[in-house]
């Protein structure tokens, strides 16, 4: 909800760049519309320079001394000086690192649910930084983390790549994961699903799939979608009637 104005004791923001009237130094350094330099003028003398065009005088280099001033229209310099910033905006990517905690003596069951959460954070292309937590004398074994961590690293190596190799830090074993070029390039996820279709269809040829997914009642393959046809046995004939033949 918004808060009424009359409550807001925050000041307003301000347009921090100065434009004509709001430009006090004594002297500038032009540059008209075009990007040619006019070369240093009194102040007063710029701005009518400026508004002989219809344009605004505009501080772009605050700090150079005299300050440079652009000869331009404000209102388009500034929608310009947003799209850019957009823009690059949306070709930055934030990075998450997330954290999992290990025991050096976790079980398997523990560690496959633990590897799970690794895999998940992976594949939304975040960093995964891994820490076993050493207790005790366990601290004077590092070589049972590492074998975690080495495992972890074997498990997972079709998502993972290793950004920071083991590393003891005290009494924690330190290790960073980040996704794999298949996994920030989105081709794993389509790799499985190929997999996945292929088994399907390995699965379905074995010659009972009938060709329009209608299984063939007696594992013969049918070709117009219905049912083969069983063949019928003889029926074998009465004896009285057999035995009329003959006389």
């Amino acid at each position: 909800m918004p808060v009424p104005r009359r409550f807001d004791r925050r000041p307003p923001e301000r347009d921090t760049t100065r434009v004509n009237e709001r430009i006090r130094v004594p002297e500038v350094r032009v540059i008209d519309p075009d990007g040619q330099q006019v070369g240093v003028m009194k102040t007063d003398a710029a701005l009518r320079f400026a508004q002989e065009r219809d344009l605004d005088l505009v501080e772009v280099a605050p700090e150079a001394r005299p300050p440079v001033c652009r000869v331009l229209d404000y209102s388009k310099y500034k929608y310009e000086q947003a799209q850019k910033q957009k823009a690059a905006r949306k070709h930055q990517t934030q990075i998450n690192v997330r954290e999992i905690k290990f025991r050096p003596k976790i079980a398997e069951h523990d560690y496959s649910t633990k590897k799970g959460h690794v895999e998940r954070f992976l594949r939304h292309k975040d960093k995964v930084k891994i820490t076993i937590m050493f207790r005790g004398r366990e601290v004077t074994h590092p070589e049972r983390g590492r074998m975690i961590l080495d495992r972890l690293a074997e498990d997972l190596k079709e998502l993972a790549v290793v950004d920071q190799r083991p590393n003891l830090d005290g009494r924690n074993m330190t290790m960073l994961l980040g996704p794999s070029k298949a996994v920030l390039a989105g081709t794993i996820d389509q790799e499985q699903k190929t997999g996945e279709t292929e088994a399907v269809q390995a699965d379905g040829a074995d010659g009972t799939q009938a060709t329009d997914g209608t299984q063939a009642t007696d594992g013969t393959q049918a070709t117009d979608g219905a049912p083969a046809a069983e063949t019928a046995p003889a029926e074998a004939q009465p004896a009285e009637a057999t035995a009329d033949a003959k006389d």
